[in-house]
């Protein structure tokens, strides 16, 4: 497995770029995952369904399967967080896993940035951070800069400049 991450600021368009890059790498026959870190608490489950009442009760993982798809539900209740590597190492293997957000985490990533949204870049600040898709110049930025709408070229670069799992591992226990 190979992971690289976008990072930006909220607005910028990471989700929306993620969209159309996923189709793209799917008819290159690159097997995609996705992790997404989300500030706020969010819930999975339906209110009322057995499932969530499991939860409820005080169940730490729920896991819930049917024909079309599985999806396993662990409560923190007082736990700290995953970071990062916790959570990579829990994929299933694929060819390559790309992370929104986690912006302070050491891994490469590609900032998505967007002009109108307001707010500065974070590449100058940020040395992980190998190239830049944007819809706007930064003739001094010091790694590639790809337009924001061309897709193509973004996936390969984010195909190219994606580490191994294991050097990802290995930096995370670095910075620790």
């Amino acid at each position: 497995m190979r992971v690289i991450g976008l990072a930006g600021w909220s607005g910028a368009g990471k989700t929306t770029l993620l969209t159309k890059l996923i189709p793209e790498f799917h008819r290159r026959g690159i097997m995609v995952s996705t992790i997404k870190h989300a500030h706020h608490a969010f819930d999975l489950d339906t209110p009322g369904k057995d499932s969530w009442a499991h939860r409820q009760a005080g169940a730490s993982e729920v896991l819930i399967s049917s024909a079309k798809r599985w999806a396993l539900l662990h409560e923190l209740r007082d736990e700290p967080e995953l970071g990062l590597p916790e959570l990579l190492v829990r994929l299933s293997p694929v060819d390559l896993v790309l992370v929104e957000g986690f912006k302070r985490d050491p891994h490469v990533k590609l900032e998505v940035y967007r002009a109108d949204n307001g707010k500065p870049p974070l590449h100058p600040d940020d040395s992980s951070i190998v190239a830049i898709a944007s819809d706007a110049p930064f003739p001094d930025a010091g790694r590639l800069v790809i337009g924001l709408d061309d897709v193509p070229a973004i996936a390969d670069c984010l195909f190219a400049k994606a580490q191994p799992l294991g050097a990802v591992l290995a930096r995370a226990k670095e910075d620790l």
